[in-house]
């Protein structure tokens, strides 16, 4: 969520990216605190001198890798709609093996782009979302406005479903759709589920963007 740095004494682009690869291997395996530059260039078959030339230390590294996997996520949404766009990314965000791999072990990490400052994910998320929107209003599926404040309220309230849902749902148990007893059996309602916390994410988004 912070800015990659693009030194001119930097390694090449194909060994950023061969570290930023082999970052996010040792992550995935032991987390953030555990790893460390050695580990990184050792898994990328490149020297640990390459490594500090481009990053200082593994939160740096770990800023940049976090960064390329988020944008990467927020492109594959750049031709739909803002509804679509903002629910899809929360979606793909909350399956991602990288945040949740920092969301069980190392959420601090995520702090200060919740708390100070954003970064470039969050920009390069910003500037999908106003452009959903700019097309939406174009086309009468919108409301008129500017869309700068309307897409960083959209990206402000999926950003709370993605950190914050899993702290809103229910356990399962009995009466739920898969037990025998079915949804009005001895547990009582359905639980509340991540697909029926997005569909409110969806009724909630495409309310507030209507025009």
């Amino acid at each position: 969520m912070t800015s990659i740095r693009h030194n001119a004494g930097g390694p090449a682009k194909g060994s950023t990216d061969a570290l930023l690869d082999a970052a996010r291997e040792v992550v995935l395996a032991v987390g953030v605190r555990r790893t460390t530059l050695t580990d990184v260039a050792r898994r990328a078959g490149l020297s640990r001198m390459t490594v500090y030339r481009h990053w200082p230390d593994v939160r740096s590294l770990v800023a940049d890798l976090m960064t390329r996997e988020w944008v990467a996520v927020a492109g594959r949404f750049a031709a739909d709609d803002p509804v679509t766009a903002a629910v899809g990314a929360v979606r793909a965000l909350r399956g991602h093996p990288l945040w949740r791999k920092i969301v069980e072990v190392d959420p601090e990490l995520l702090l200060p782009y919740l708390l100070d400052r954003r970064g470039s994910s969050h920009d390069a998320m910003l500037a999908l979302v106003e452009s959903a929107i700019a097309r939406g209003q174009a086309a009468g599926t919108v409301r008129s406005g500017d869309a700068r404040p309307m897409a960083r309220a959209v990206l402000l309230t999926a950003q709370s479903f993605l950190l914050s849902g899993a702290t809103m749902l229910d356990p399962a148990h009995p009466g739920d759709p898969g037990d025998p007893a079915g949804p009005d059996g001895p547990g009582g309602p359905d639980p509340v589920t991540e697909d029926r916390l997005d569909t409110e994410l969806t009724v909630l988004l495409e309310r507030y963007l209507s025009p």
